[in-house]
């Protein structure tokens, strides 16, 4: 499927950033080659619906070759779908731009990270795919669940890192450590 989706039309994800601002782009992430599993299942189904149509009865030929269309048109969107949802983390946010007809742009400050939560389900850990689970202030926002991750440990590292360099999480002062010491 890599050779097919290099030929796709790519999210412009440059024209959300702050650039004036300074904000550059850490990781863009697409989403691991598992989810291009079914529109391969359905174009095989293509081939299927469309030899029936070649070697079957003659007055289905019709139905066959347009449910053949149908599949593959299908396939296609789902391709698409699955190529244009990005996930994408950047020196003061991260942020989630999907859609082939319509695009959503779901931005959280990386102020508003409280947690992320890293599932690898068994197959995830065999194939190197994850899920990421988002835990913020405001809960009902569009980048809580973001699914089928490539290297979901090294990209929460990478959030970490940008979350650390932030100043949000950085080192106990002095006078904090000296408390948690017992002195």
């Amino acid at each position: 499927m890599g050779a097919i989706t290099r030929h796709l039309p790519e999210q412009d994800v440059e024209s959300h950033l702050l650039s004036a601002e300074g904000e550059e782009i850490i990781d863009l992430v697409r989403k691991h080659g598992v989810v291009y599993v079914r529109p391969a299942a359905e174009l095989l189904g293509v081939l299927v619906l469309w030899s029936i149509a070649l070697f079957g009865p003659i007055q289905w030929g019709w139905f066959f070759l347009l449910g053949g269309v149908a599949l593959g048109l299908h396939a296609l969107y789902l391709t698409l779908r699955e190529h244009r949802d990005v996930f994408v983390i950047t020196t003061m946010r991260v942020f989630r731009a999907s859609g082939v007809f319509t695009v959503r742009i779901a931005t959280m400050p990386i102020t508003r990270i409280l947690d992320i939560t890293v599932e690898k389900p068994f197959v995830g850990r065999v194939l190197g795919y994850g899920h990421f689970v988002f835990e913020s202030a405001a809960q009902s926002q569009g980048l809580r669940d973001i699914r089928y991750i490539g290297d979901p440990d090294g990209r929460d590292l990478t959030i970490q890192r940008v979350v650390q360099k932030a100043g949000l999480r950085g080192p106990r002062s002095g006078l904090d450590r000296h408390l948690m010491d017992g002195r």
